[in-house]
Parts: C-alpha cells; sequence; structure tokens
C-alpha cells in the first residue's frame, strides 16, 4: 500500500525530492515554514490544479496540524492529482527537531491562525464570566463560545477562524500566487 502521509522524520529524509505546498494563511507562512515550501493557501488550491498537475515528483501538503492539508489533499485527489500530507503539519515538523525557514530579521510575524482562536475564545470566555459578576446575562456569551467550539470540532471548520483571518493583520502579506505557481513551473 502506498503512504498517503509522511512524518517529519521520512519528510526530511526526502525534502530534496519533494515539492512541499504549505496550504496555510500567508502570516502562518510567514511565521515559520518548511524549508522549500511554497505557500499555496487553502482557498487557492483549486486556481493553481493546472499548475501542480504538471509537478513532477510527489507533492508533499503542509498546514498547521495536518487538517488542512488533508482537506487539500482531498481536492488534489479528487482532480487526479497525488499528494502526501505531513503527519502533524509544522507544528510535528517543529517538534522533531526539525529546521523551519523564518522571515528575514525585523519581518513581523503573525500568530498561527488555531493560537490567534484560543486567545480570542478564551478572551471572550473571561470576559463573559467578568461581566457575568455585574448580569448574569453575561454568562450567555460564554456558552455562546463554547457551543461554537463544540460546532467547530464536531463540524471540522471554524466560523471564528474565518473572521479572524479577514483581520488586517492576517491579509498583510498577500500570496503571489502567479509567482508561486511560476516557481512550480520550472521544478
Amino acid at each position: 500500500m502506498t503512504p498517503t502521509a509522511l512524518d517529519a522524520s521520512q519528510a526530511g529524509a526526502r525534502l530534496d525530492e519533494l515539492t512541499v505546498l504549505d496550504v496555510r494563511t500567508p502570516g502562518e507562512y510567514a511565521s515559520g515554514h518548511v524549508p522549500g515550501a511554497l505557500n499555496i493557501p487553502l482557498d487557492q488550491i483549486r486556481r493553481a490544479l493546472p499548475a501542480l498537475r504538471e509537478v513532477p515528483g510527489e507533492l508533499l501538503v503542509v498546514c498547521a496540524s495536518g487538517a488542512r492539508a488533508l482537506s487539500a489533499c482531498e481536492v488534489l485527489s479528487e482532480h487526479g492529482i497525488r499528494a502526501l500530507s505531513l503527519t502533524g503539519g509544522t507544528q510535528g515538523w517543529a517538534a522533531a527537531g526539525q529546521r523551519l525557514d523564518r522571515p528575514a530579521a525585523g519581518a513581523r510575524a503573525v500568530w498561527a491562525m488555531e493560537r490567534q482562536v484560543r486567545f480570542t475564545a478564551g478572551t471572550v470566555v473571561l470576559a463573559g464570566l467578568g461581566l457575568g459578576l455585574l448580569h448574569p446575562a453575561w454568562q450567555l456569551l460564554c456558552a455562546g463560545i463554547a457551543g461554537g467550539l463544540v460546532f467547530s470540532a464536531l463540524t471540522n471548520t471554524c466560523g471564528m477562524a474565518t473572521l479572524l483571518g479577514k483581520l488586517p493583520h492576517n491579509r498583510t502579506r498577500p500570496t503571489d500566487l502567479d509567482a508561486t505557481l511560476a516557481a512550480l513551473a520550472h521544478r
């Protein structure tokens, strides 16, 4: 059976023969990525399909923890493009002691989206609990966040991440998809 995922050590050993696609947001990508990875955010993967069909060798799809990479691999598979995912994503890669490429000194890194969601959810819950001391109705805010987190887990979607992704600090570094696709064509 052909593997559909590689762990960090397997991917590290084969990095020079793989074309690595990072499907995170540009801000997440800029915070640190697998060496040589090209940034094609998940929401732009369909636009990149023609170029991805022409890539020689195997594709390795990477995100923060692995969920978005699996979604991208499903889209690619539906279009006849075989791709592997990185088990544990960039977090697993870094935890295994592998090197991450980071932006040049002085460039502003953006927190990973998962971290932004945890921070925002925690802050809103704490605010709801604090304001709940003034009036119990504020505790409904905590219940709303809890319900949203449960829904997020059940559907493997995240409305809060979608909203946070629209904030200016998450959109400051747009992916130059045309340049990325041109780089793919020269591999």
